[in-house]
């Protein structure tokens, strides 16, 4: 009986198949068989040929004497013919076994892939057209953020528009090239790859996109990311607008980026951020301005400052914090509004955070207050999530309410009267959900909407979601758009 197939031979003499030449001692059978008893020492050609018991190895097709232990080939010339014939049928069935087998895997990728691309909209079939990212090992941090960041459309129709950018120039122009830690920072660019990971994105012709170019840059210009182990999204995504708003300052082909920026954006330039030098798209589309007001509680000296942000980092009230799911009862729900008075609310300084009052001429306690001076186009929120205690950094678990449509900011605007009722409402763009306890494990999703259906983006997989999904996350980081036109919605 066969125990295994890993070592299959034919006997070319009864068509059996076994799992070795002496299984049984079927070959030496053969050969006793053969034997014709000589009464002479003289043999002749025919008598030559019967004696040899021939069996062929079915993975390599090589065909022996069984006792001799030499190529058959070598020995015999007429049965020769026929070994060749059988072999070559072999040969024929494993090409046709194999091409079909491909082809039939090939067909099941093709179909499974369709099907995954393919979803109902009003009863009519249409393609699913959202690309993932692969995780390149624990990169779901990066992946969460740039699929959150592509579903922003006005931020990434600027880089798509863009023209690409050759860092190369003479024999090597279109070359690949392998890149080298002397190589210095100016061999790479981040806004390029950035674009072109944007641009792989909502193509349809993928059903994932490696980021490996992009997250070479990322390593190449922020040592903070180098390694493959768990970072922070809200921490990656600042140092990401950051590098961006940076490079984007430079010149591009010998035109003004400023000026792209006016030409691609369509952005007038009192809507503009200004945030270390000039004015990008990153700081024209995230960029706002609080007034931070500080009042000593001594002599009653007023302190005014403005502070340009691209996102708010909200605290969760600490009444909260034990509440873990939606569903508990302990208590009232924590909702984006409360996180949003938690920051804005008029708090008494402690004695580590003590005012340093020009007229008392000494360190004082003082009151402090936010107001939003400027609302941005895309109101980032980041709820944090993560804080530090004595030894380790623990994470607040507690589900916070955000609403998807009509997010009011008016009431947290320093000039309430001088704005537009429309002009304070958000709708939500895309929201990034960390899953575990811990900032440096755990794994990082992000559900986005992209032409009013919502998605989400787990790494390389991306599947059709509902709205009622994506209201029960535990946002991380939320993107919430300025709404351009009037339409009828619940406010917060």
């Amino acid at each position: 009986v066969c125990r295994s197939n890993k070592s299959p031979w034919v006997c070319l003499t009864c068509s059996s198949v076994h799992c070795g030449r002496y299984v049984n001692g079927h070959a030496k059978k053969h050969y006793e068989d053969a034997q014709i008893p000589m009464t002479n020492h003289k043999k002749t050609e025919k008598q030559e040929k019967v004696q040899h018991t021939v069996c062929m190895d079915c993975s390599s097709y090589s065909t022996y004497c069984v006792f001799l232990l030499v190529p058959f080939v070598l020995v015999l010339f007429k049965l020769g013919f026929v070994v060749l014939a059988f072999r070559e049928h072999l040969q024929n069935l494993e090409n046709s076994a194999f091409t079909s087998d491909r082809h039939r895997k090939r067909k099941l990728l093709e179909n499974s892939s369709l099907n995954s691309k393919l979803l109902k909209v009003n009863g009519s079939t249409t393609a699913l057209c959202a690309t993932g990212l692969r995780n390149l090992g624990n990169t779901c941090f990066m992946n969460a953020i740039l699929q959150s960041l592509s579903n922003i459309q006005q931020f990434c129709c600027y880089f798509k528009e863009l023209p690409a950018v050759e860092l190369r120039n003479g024999k090597t122009a279109g070359r690949r090239t392998y890149h080298t830690r002397s190589q210095g920072d100016n061999n790479v660019s981040l806004v390029e790859e950035f674009r072109k990971t944007l641009c792989a994105l909502w193509q349809g012709s993928q059903t994932a996109f490696s980021p490996e170019s992009l997250f070479y840059v990322v390593w190449k210009i922020m040592p903070n990311f180098r390694g493959y182990q768990q970072q922070d999204a809200h921490e990656f995504m600042r140092y990401l607008l950051d590098h961006l708003h940076l490079e984007l300052q430079g010149g591009f082909n010998g035109v003004s980026r400023s000026v792209i920026l006016q030409e691609n954006s369509g952005l007038s330039a009192s809507n503009k951020c200004c945030i270390n030098g000039a004015s990008t798209v990153v700081t024209a589309i995230f960029g706002g301005i609080l007034q931070n007001e500080v009042n000593c509680l001594i002599c009653g000296t007023e302190s005014r400052k403005f502070d340009p942000f691209l996102d708010l980092s909200l605290d969760i009230p600490s009444q909260f914090r034990n509440k873990r799911t939606k569903n508990q009862e302990n208590g009232p729900m924590c909702t984006l509004r409360d996180c949003l008075r938690s920051f804005t609310d008029l708090e008494e300084l402690d004695e580590t955070e003590l005012y340093m009052c020009h007229k008392c001429k000494k360190k004082q306690k003082s009151t402090k207050k936010f107001w939003i001076q400027k609302l941005p186009k895309v109101l980032c929120l980041h709820l944090k999530r993560f804080h530090w205690t004595a030894y380790l950094r623990n994470k607040v678990d507690t589900y916070v309410e955000f609403p998807l449509r009509g997010l009011d900011m008016k009431c947290y605007l320093l000039e309430p009267e001088n704005s537009g009722p429309e002009s304070c409402l958000y709708d939500l763009a895309a929201v990034v959900v960390h899953h575990g306890s811990g900032v440096g494990s755990g794994h990082y999703t992000a559900y986005a909407t992209h032409e009013g259906r919502w998605f989400h983006f787990n790494d390389s997989t991306v599947t059709l979601t509902d709205e009622e999904t994506v209201v029960k996350a535990k946002a991380y980081i939320l993107f919430y758009v300025e709404r351009q036109a009037k339409s009828g919605s619940d406010k917060l």
